[in-house]
């Protein structure tokens, strides 16, 4: 995401995690990211996704931007969701799980130290216990911020949230192997100089293998989130140093691809047989109200 200006205020909301409870549960999300023995962090895109996910018994939930977009008929992409739609999702999130929620907070919405204090501020304020910080530039032709200004961005995040006073967990992202361009010694460079600057998690989205994970575990002194992928086991990513592992809009893409198949199924050969492995309705009723109840 391109970083956008903002002018607006942050939320006269006393932040979630200033309040004790939430300070546990922030303090609890950071000792879950333990190198070698990972965090298993799925991505819900909305309030009965993440009931879902808790229910299974998952120690943490992240949002998902592309998942959110997705949900709204809009590609993830540059200035797609403001700040306002992110962190009303987060919210709902946040409100229908007792679990640690991060958030993808993509480039924080702002271009200027201040604008990504507000970002932060929103955050916690939504009950978020952690975020993460982007050095994308929305530039197709230069698709990644020049490591200097990235640095500086990453330390006004890590800022924001020390002046918050609570445990916030700031994830920094370099953002290279995502839009091509395969540069492992850069990328571990990003994440040594986010790191240095105070960064908490450091996370670099489509490493292509297990040896570019391991080299970036072995590489630097924080834990490193890890993007799953069919080319990935968790023991695996376990044994390459990985301290969490995320889902991004994989589960909420497989929830498109399973409403396609099931549309072409009944236009194709006018049959229904998808609905065998659908949730009973009756099940995904009493699901949704446990929620209510709880």
């Amino acid at each position: 995401m391109s970083p956008t200006p903002s002018d607006r205020k942050p939320s006269d909301r006393k932040p979630a995690g200033s309040q004790p409870a939430g300070r546990a549960k922030a303090e609890t999300f950071r000792r879950l990211h333990q190198p070698g023995t990972p965090l298993l962090m799925p991505n819900p895109w909305d309030a009965g996704s993440a009931w879902l996910l808790t229910g299974l018994g998952f120690a943490a939930l992240g949002t998902t931007s592309a998942g959110l977009a997705h949900s709204l008929g809009l590609p993830d992409g540059v200035d797609r969701l403001t700040r306002e739609i992110v962190l009303a999702n987060a919210r709902a999130i946040v409100e229908a799980t007792d679990l640690p929620v991060s958030g993808d907070l993509e480039s924080c919405y702002a271009s200027t130290p201040e604008g990504i204090a507000e970002t932060i501020e929103a955050a916690a304020a939504a009950g978020l216990v952690g975020g993460s910080i982007e050095d994308t530039t929305g530039d197709p032709a230069e698709p990644i911020l020049p490591v200097e200004v990235a640095v500086d961005r990453v330390s006004a995040a890590v800022q924001a949230a020390a002046d918050l006073g609570t445990d916030f967990v700031l994830t920094a992202r370099a953002d290279n192997f995502l839009y091509g361009k395969a540069d492992l010694a850069d990328t571990i460079d990003r994440l040594q100089r986010y790191a240095a600057a105070g960064a908490a998690v450091l996370y670099a989205p489509a490493l292509p293998d297990l040896a570019a994970v391991r080299e970036v575990c072995r590489s630097v002194d924080r834990p490193v989130n890890v993007l799953a992928g069919p080319k990935f086991t968790v023991a695996e990513l376990a044994e390459a140093g990985a301290g969490r592992i995320s889902l991004g809009s994989a589960l909420s893409r497989l929830t498109l691809g399973v409403l396609r198949r099931a549309a072409q199924e009944i236009l194709d050969d006018g049959t229904f047989g998808f609905s065998e492995s659908a949730i009973p309705y009756g099940e995904a009723n009493t699901l949704m109200a446990q929620r209510a109840q709880s």
